[in-house]
């Protein structure tokens, strides 16, 4: 209708715009209500979507941003199995450490690009090589590097990367996850359940 099309347009613009500052199609944006939102539907989403035929194991870091260990912890008590990985003295993560966690029931790799704290830029090139390598799911939160150092997902070999509108002057309340074409996610079922009662 007549007051939607203005609203389309500009949502389409800044898709596109989202779209090319990393180097994806418009349609591999999703837009969210924040980070932490798009960290709960990439890591829960992947969960829901693979459990049942892959496997339930997931790896992640000790330093990442509680909107990443929060979903992780959450999906232990729901039968999923988690790695911790611990970082070096910088904060960095060791590729090496990451492929002697890898198992067949592991499903999804994530690990933040830049760290919230300390800065530290993790090295996301290998561990995306590294989850191709082994045809495992591969998520980086980059809240605190988009807009600020080059994150553009072919290079960074990334299935699923997290934004956060407001670390790069959109408003508050905006956030987007990108989403490797092919790549499914089934929303959490429980929130589903308790948005239906």
């Amino acid at each position: 209708h007549w007051a939607s099309t203005p609203a389309k347009a500009a949502l389409e613009q800044a898709r596109g715009q989202v779209a090319a500052l990393l180097g994806s199609a418009p349609e591999e944006i999703v837009f969210t209500s924040g980070g932490s939102e798009a960290n709960n539907l990439a890591i829960k989403g992947t969960f829901f979507a693979l459990k049942q035929h892959k496997g339930a194991h997931i790896i992640t870091t000790e330093v990442e941003h509680p909107a990443v260990l929060a979903p992780c912890e959450f999906l232990e008590r729901l039968g999923g199995s988690v790695t911790y990985l611990a970082v070096d003295r910088t904060g960095r993560a060791d590729p090496e450490d990451v492929r002697r966690a890898i198992t067949p029931q592991t499903i999804l790799i994530s690990v933040m690009h830049a760290n919230n704290e300390v800065g530290t830029i993790q090295p996301i090139e290998e561990i995306g090589a590294l989850a191709r390598e082994h045809g495992i799911r591969f998520h980086t939160d980059a809240a605190q590097s988009v807009g600020k150092i080059p994150t553009k997902v072919d290079k960074l070999g990334v299935d699923l990367l997290t934004i956060a509108g407001h670390k790069l002057y959109a408003p508050k309340g905006v956030g987007a996850l990108y989403v490797r074409r092919g790549v499914e996610l089934e929303p959490d079922r429980e929130e589903r359940q308790r948005a239906d009662e």
